[in-house]
């Protein structure tokens, strides 16, 4: 086992997960292009240039934005890592919006037929998922500095190490 780690650099369950995936989206690859093959292959080549040359860098320097506002503020006390209390929510909520923004933006043939909405939910429902993502990011966050203030404020009132303090 420890020559497949050395390796590998995993555990066998996830290269197992890993063929598997990429057995799912073969097979979902050859049933695409048996259908629509030139509209799949400009859907792959448009997202691909999409995210390259537009989302990759905008997100980027969003993220570098918001790193170089917060980074610059005093710390007083114990601290967590901030940054993914903001990638996480940041990220989902885009990819909702990328899924669904035909519906959100009203750019899509309404479809009262399939769910029974019209298109003006969609806009007050994803702002809503995405309040909701920030918020719950929030309390975890809240949640795990105020763990790490109990666990330093706690080690306040003991001695140092090494200075006759008993275990």
């Amino acid at each position: 086992m420890a020559r497949f780690l050395r390796w590998y650099g995993s555990g066998p369950l996830h290269l197992l997960v890993l063929i598997a995936s990429f057995a799912l989206t073969g097979y979902a690859m050859v049933r695409l292009f048996a259908v629509q093959p030139w509209e799949v292959a400009i859907w792959l080549v448009g997202a691909a240039i999409l995210h390259d040359l537009i989302l990759l860098p905008l997100y980027s320097l969003a993220d570098l934005s918001a790193l170089s506002v917060l980074r610059h503020r005093t710390v007083t006390g114990p601290t967590v890592p901030w940054i993914n209390h903001l990638r996480v929510p940041a990220f989902l909520s885009g990819l909702l919006l990328l899924v669904w923004f035909p519906l959100v933006f009203r750019l899509a043939v309404p479809y009262p037929g399939d769910t029974g909405l019209s298109d003006s939910v969609y806009l007050g429902r994803w702002l809503a998922i995405t309040g909701v993502l920030f918020a719950a990011s929030a309390v975890a966050f809240a949640m795990r500095l105020r763990r790490v203030r109990r666990a330093g404020h706690g080690d306040e009132n003991r001695p140092p190490a090494g200075h006759g303090a008993a275990p």
